[in-house]
């Protein structure tokens, strides 16, 4: 079949369009600020066999997801029993779900004239979905089943009809039924949505050319990936840190023409908290650190990543087994790419910036609305300081580098859903970061309770400052306080089921970015 160039890029424009329909649609219909405010969603398009084709915004450690959600599913059902108006949920990191129970992954399959030609799927976090406390992030499991419903690669709907006692299911373990309903419906829509568009294009240009443009994009994502492999600094490259419950984490990348190798075998044991991530989040916080090395610019896709190998042993805190929790994932997988990108700014300090604040921060806040009476969980991650580079001061107050393009939750929006106060949300500065370029500043925000409620909190770098580049000093530590009424502020790094009451106050303060380059250089 003859090659049309521009039929081909037609198509191919076609279906990332597919992937950026599903978001607005995720964003316009679902129930959760952390969804339709924040944005903490991804959406992806594969073919048939699980490949990346193409994704809409949303966060890219979440689109990295998708693919592996997908064949994951395959190998569990197989590809040949799938049928036209199968429609599947997962969120479970031992069966596709990859990251932590909240985190739910719908996927459809999608036909054309007879034939399975796509996967359209989303991932998005859902505020509540049982387990032992209320916004199922809790630091006192030992097991998975302790955190929530786990949804193991299941057919939500099965030849277009819906599985209702899997709905039921799923709604009777949330405490926020009605809003777990709305946000999986949005999601079955945006599938549904893009679905409509991936057949559309197979019908307006034909399958021979469906295919072919398929074929085209992995090519050209292969193509690209090794051109940057190639300009890269060959050889093998060490980094380790120890983290802040004294486990140490060592990364090896060896770089040569034809490979980046990361190895991640030589690491502690599985934890019995929820501080585990699956070897797929590992492979994930590679590919991201392989995609700004090598080709930053366009868009994802299967080809992007063949020229990357990640190694990891099973029953380590990369490749949790068993019944391992995950809960707290987020931290894990920000941690361990912040440590294969020092890894790589050691060798390559005038292209890398110093580290960031490199924690999610996430901050999860459950309680009845001390004016309509109706229960929230509010969650939320915060945002930091990046690290200064050779060329200018870090960035101020941003989301981590695993969130891409997500957005503060608006104060009116938190006060009128969750019936607090926002004391307060303004840059904070000290005398962390400096350097010939000084790392970002970061936040300090301030929430004040009007009711009773419970507290789940998750913030890394509270102990072990960002580390600075190139001579540049380390930038600061993240810091979470409750003080309650009458009492000193008590500071936390990792904790769960703490009570809060009217009057109490929360206090985050995030990290600032790491310094570059040795201040006494600086002109005046």
């Amino acid at each position: 079949m003859t090659r049309d160039p521009i039929t081909i890029s037609v198509i191919q424009a076609g279906l990332v369009a597919a992937a950026d329909e599903m978001f607005e649609t995720l964003k316009k219909t679902s129930m959760s600020p952390i969804i339709y405010e924040v944005l903490d969603v991804g959406t992806g398009i594969t073919d048939k066999h699980g490949n990346l084709v193409g994704s809409g915004a949303g966060i890219p450690t979440f689109v990295g997801i998708l693919d592996k959600a997908v064949k994951r599913i395959i190998e569990i059902h197989g590809l040949e029993k799938v049928e036209e108006g199968d429609l599947f949920i997962t969120n479970d990191p031992y069966y596709g779900g990859v990251t932590h129970l909240n985190d739910v992954v719908v996927s459809l399959p999608v036909f054309f004239k007879g034939e399975c030609i796509a996967w359209a799927s989303s991932i998005g976090h859902w505020s509540d979905v049982g387990g032992s406390t209320p916004g199922s992030m809790s630091t006192r499991v030992n097991e998975i089943i302790q955190e929530g419903l786990r949804l193991p690669a299941v057919k939500l709907f099965e030849r277009g009809k819906p599985v209702t006692s899997l709905l039921e299911i799923i709604t009777c373990n949330s405490r926020l039924p009605e809003i777990a309903k709305g946000d999986l419906w949005s999601q079955i829509s945006a599938s549904r949505r893009a679905g409509k568009r991936i057949t559309e294009l197979a019908g307006t240009y034909g399958m021979g050319n469906y295919n072919l443009a398929l074929e085209d994009l992995f090519e050209e994502g292969e193509k690209r990936a090794r051109k940057g492999l190639l300009e890269l600094p060959k050889g093998r490259f060490e980094a380790s840190e120890i983290q802040e419950n004294d486990d140490l984490w060592k990364v090896a990348i060896t770089i040569t023409e034809d490979e980046f190798v990361v190895d991640l075998t030589d690491n502690p044991e599985q934890k019995a908290g929820p501080y585990n991530t699956s070897r797929d989040g590992a492979v994930i916080s590679s590919q991201m650190l392989f995609k700004v090395l090598t080709d930053p610019n366009l868009f994802c896709n299967e080809g992007s990543f063949k020229p990357l190998k990640v190694i990891t042993k099973p029953g380590t805190v990369f490749e949790a087994t068993g019944t391992a929790p995950h809960g707290y994932y987020f931290e894990t997988r920000i941690r361990l790419f912040d440590l294969l990108l020092q890894c790589m700014a050691r060798a390559m300090p005038e292209q890398l910036p110093a580290g960031h604040f490199s924690s999610i921060c996430g901050t999860v806040i459950a309680g009845v609305h001390p004016i309509t009476g109706r229960k929230y969980t509010m969650v939320e991650p915060q945002l930091g300081g990046w690290g200064a580079t050779s060329t200018r001061d870090g960035l101020n107050c941003m989301y981590s580098f695993s969130h891409g393009e997500t957005y503060v939750c608006p104060v009116e929006i938190c006060e009128a859903r969750y019936g607090m106060e926002v004391g307060w949300k303004r840059l904070l500065d000290d005398q962390t970061g400096k350097g010939l370029y000084e790392g970002g500043k970061s936040l300090s925000t301030s929430y004040r309770m009007k009711g009773k409620a419970v507290v789940s909190a998750g913030y890394s770098r509270s102990k072990n400052p960002v580390w600075g580049l190139n001579g540049g000093n380390p930038g600061g530590t993240n810091k979470f306080e409750v003080r309650k009424v009458g009492t000193d502020p008590v500071r936390y790094a990792f904790v769960s089921d703490l009570e809060v009451d009217n009057g109490d106050e929360i206090i985050i303060e995030t990290a600032k970015g790491g310094g570059w380059g040795r201040p006494m250089e600086k002109s005046l």
